[in-house]
């Protein structure tokens, strides 16, 4: 395969999209051709700044190849890392052209926009010499896999949400139920979901004679301090009711239940990206995991080595993993070949009519995602031939975020890895891992199915610290 004049040897295609041009394996080959030192830095709250050192090629006509490099590494590592300014370090050329595609009316719009909302800063591009380039700090905190006492946890999912009861470690109940809340402009829709499941939660706690000592809750998007500063789960609701009534939407519901049950019960918000890989963790009892949650859309998260999260975005479903030209756009950040329609509901039903599986576009993206599920459970070849897909879309993107990530294991959870469908995407992915990328260690594994539905409900009661 020859991407942009770099030549990308690539042994496995998905079978149902034969265009696919893994990411990852052009950053590789596009490298070992560049000689020109490059250094992208971003930095985020708190002083933080990540570095990522890199090369370019310099030429003419390796122009267009620098240009994408840099673009897709950019928006790769903000999406990884977040940040609300960016410095391109050795090439002037290179930064006006990320400096005009962060702009309001530049490709990245969504991007800036988004990093602006989350830090409530002014996002910049600087160009700045090579031997200029910022100096990396980064911090990280621990954070969950607290068992003592008795605990709500809730995940809330994109077409469910999911509720546990735990006591001193153990799950005594949990339940999911189907919602749409990415299509609900009342926040009072939400509100009101999520308080019916704590208090369901909360009921089942106080039958055994314990009162309910905290809550920990797994969500879409991202959060400070407790508050959703951005998050797709309430995509059509207008910025007013936002700011009045999503935005501390966890914390108003743990104010309501406390005043129900006559104390105060503190609560946790995290990712729910975060939280799968905390889930992960807690299961194995090792450090180093990437927890990948496939639902609505993609979420991620990371526990680093030493078993803390790092403050990093994660929020890997916006960060590029195709590079062809031809890739679905992702509707919401109006950009190409992210990992959120390759690694969710959305991926599923985009390969599905590929296959000759015909849905009704008129239901919601998780009723498609079911009928795909129920031929796959019959053996149906079709259905088969598209988790067979995203499986070497996975194994190709296991060798991307390795070049990111310091992974020991990967644990896969969510509504699309339930199921028949799950095992193929899996061993699929260790096959292309395999044949194309030998020298990355782990495989991406997942739990028993039960842990990867409501998993994350579980690992989220942890959150809070109960004394």
């Amino acid at each position: 395969m020859k991407f942009l004049n770099v030549e990308i040897p690539v042994k496995n295609l998905p079978e149902l999209d034969q265009g696919f041009v893994p990411l990852g394996l052009f950053f590789k080959y596009h490298q070992m051709a560049a000689t020109k030192p490059l250094c992208i830095a971003v930095e985020r709250s708190g002083g933080q700044i990540g570095t990522w050192e890199c090369k370019v090629c310099g030429t003419p006509e390796m122009a267009e190849a620098d240009a994408y490099y840099v673009d897709r590494m950019v928006k790769f590592l903000l999406w990884s890392w977040g940040g609300f300014k960016v410095y391109i370090c050795g090439d002037d050329a290179l930064a006006r052209q990320i400096q005009k595609a962060y702009t309001a009316t530049g490709t990245r719009a969504f991007d800036k926009d988004f990093m602006e909302n989350v830090y409530e800063r002014e996002f910049q591009v600087i160009s700045l010499p090579y031997e200029s380039r910022p100096t990396a700090f980064q911090k990280s905190e621990s954070v969950g896999r607290h068992t003592n006492g008795a605990r709500i946890g809730f995940d809330a999912g994109g077409s469910d949400r999911k509720v546990s009861a735990v006591i001193d470690g153990e799950t005594i109940y949990s339940e999911e139920v189907v919602w749409y809340p990415k299509v609900n402009p009342n926040p009072d829709y939400h509100y009101l979901g999520i308080l019916a499941a704590c208090a369901t939660a909360a009921a089942k706690i106080m039958e055994k004679g314990r009162k309910v000592d905290g809550i920990g809750v797994s969500s879409a998007g991202v959060y400070i301090d407790n508050k959703c500063m951005v998050a797709s789960l309430f995509l059509k609701v207008n910025k007013s009711d936002f700011e009045k009534k999503v935005k501390n939407i966890y914390t108003r519901v743990a104010e309501d239940l406390s005043r129900m049950l006559g104390y105060e019960i503190p609560v946790v918000v995290a990712n729910d990206g975060d939280v799968s890989a905390l889930a992960g963790a807690m299961g194995l009892g090792e450090n180093g995991i990437m927890g990948i949650a496939m639902g609505t859309s993609e979420a991620v998260g990371y526990v680093d080595g030493e078993g803390n999260i790092c403050g990093w975005l994660n929020e890997l479903a916006f960060a590029p993993v195709d590079g062809q030209p031809g890739a679905m756009e992702d509707e919401w950040s109006g950009d190409i070949g992210c990992g959120v329609k390759y690694f969710s509901q959305d991926g599923v039903n985009k390969l599905a009519p590929r296959a000759g599986i015909e849905l009704d576009e008129t239901e919601p993206p998780a009723k498609r995602l079911k009928v795909v599920q129920e031929l796959m459970a019959a053996d149906d070849e079709r259905a088969a031939a598209v988790y067979r897909s995203i499986g070497v879309y996975l194994g190709h993107t296991m060798g991307l975020y390795a070049q990111f990530y310091d992974i020991h294991h990967v644990q896969m959870m969510g509504r699309v890895m339930s199921g028949k469908g799950g095992d193929i995407i899996l061993a699929e992915a260790a096959r292309v891992m395999d044949e194309e990328y030998p020298d990355v260690a782990f495989r991406p594994e997942a739990p028993d199915e039960m842990t990867r539905r409501v998993g994350q409900s579980s690992a989220a009661a942890s959150l809070p610290e109960v004394k």
